[in-house]
């Protein structure tokens, strides 16, 4: 059995050829669940190659259409040979399976139901496009919102400039921290940090690079050390769900371009700070040496944002860019991000259900900066209009 995947936007093509055994449908099983991503809901499965099936590839492609049907999405089989669409008829699964004669009549099947669904969220709340991405916006609260820093991101950590803070103060927030039983303790395994909802991730200072997280059961139980810390204190304004448009993705620095742009036009005495909460798709976030990796993987992210010329020089100074990181014209942003896995996407979700069940049912796989290149298909962002910025 070999089995081939190729993605044309929205839309997964498995093609299989060969024999479809019980050894084979391992294989398969492999292979879907390596090539499906976070947010896939639209999947082909073209068996033009495929002359022999049993129940156990039969199983496999059962599973995965409950898979797409628990994300509201289609499964559909085309290019069925002789024999095993006897199999299927035998088992009477030619009445379960959507199964059609090409590929382009499956591939059309497939896309109407995603057309269907954003036609059915565009009448429901219209989206307002810029620069390439749709934004359709859910009011929050009127209350103030603020930033609250402690420490120094660009000073060296001694340990000396250590505080306990509780969890339930780094509500939604970004740093460098750890846990620990003591502060002593924790201060020999600093790393950058993101909290939300309650929960921490971060990746320990010891070099090995593997992340680490906490997600209490009571949401901000215990008790987080940092050296530096930057928490929200305050509501979300408004929760903007975000797609991409025509070019698939957009960078996480002309998400916040669009989000500032947005504020001046649309919030009278907006004074040029946002602080966001995203939960979303990605389409790369960059690492070492620019390579690009997490290709539909899960973002859960803390971050700030404004036009340099709106702000002064020591929040101006949270944003300096790492080296060999160029600086992004005219923007001021920082922001810290946990890649998750095994999560599917749920456009009905809340922003807040859907960070929640990340950490529940996922795995945090990654803890780092994210750069203005980190790249998204589509999100829920948190937008809170920050009024004033605190030390603590």
């Amino acid at each position: 059995m070999e089995m081939r995947s190729a993605r044309e936007g929205a839309l997964l093509t498995v093609m299989v050829s060969g024999r479809l055994d019980g050894y084979a449908a391992e294989e398969l099983k492999e292979g879907i669940d390596g090539a499906l991503q976070d947010d896939d809901r639209a999947v082909v499965v073209d068996l033009a190659r495929t002359e022999y099936l049993s129940s156990a590839g039969i199983r496999v492609f059962l599973s995965l259409q409950r898979r797409m049907k628990a994300r509201g999405g289609c499964m559909s089989l085309c290019n069925v040979e002789h024999y095993p669409m006897e199999v299927l008829s035998m088992a009477g699964f030619d009445r379960v399976f959507s199964i059609v004669g090409s590929r382009e009549e499956a591939r059309r099947m497939c896309l109407r139901e995603e057309d269907t669904l954003s036609l059915i969220a565009d009448l429901e709340q219209p989206a307002v496009e810029i620069d390439g991405m749709k934004f359709r916006f859910e009011p929050g609260t009127h209350a103030a919102a603020h930033l609250r820093v402690h420490g120094n991101p660009h000073a060296p950590h001694t340990g000396d400039e250590v505080r306990a803070v509780p969890l339930s103060e780094l509500n939604y927030a970004l740093g460098v921290g750890a846990l620990g039983g003591s502060r002593d303790e924790a201060a020999g395994h600093l790393g950058e940090m993101v909290a939300l909802r309650g929960a921490m991730a971060w990746v320990p200072g010891d070099g090995h690079g593997a992340p680490d997280y906490l997600v209490p059961a009571t949401p901000g139980e215990g008790v987080a050390y940092t050296a530096f810390d930057l928490a929200l204190d305050g509501p979300f304004h408004e929760v903007a769900s975000v797609e991409a448009g025509p070019q698939e993705s957009f960078t996480l620095a002309a998400l916040y371009r669009a989000l500032l742009a947005l504020a001046q036009r649309r919030r009278p005495g907006f004074e040029g700070v946002v602080a966001t909460a995203l939960w979303g798709v990605t389409a790369g976030v960059p690492g070492a040496g620019g390579a690009f990796r997490h290709h539909g993987d899960t973002l859960l992210s803390f971050g700030i944002a404004a036009e340099r010329a709106a702000v002064g020089e020591e929040f101006a100074a949270l944003c300096q860019a790492r080296p060999g990181e160029s600086a992004e014209e005219g923007l001021c942003h920082y922001a810290h991000g946990a890649v998750v896995r095994g999560v599917p996407w749920d456009q009905g979700a809340s922003l807040e259900k859907g960070i929640d069940r990340c950490f529940a049912e996922g795995d945090v796989v990654d803890v780092c900066r994210l750069l203005g290149t980190t790249r998204l298909r589509r999100a829920k962002v948190g937008v809170a209009y920050v009024t004033q910025v605190r030390r603590a």
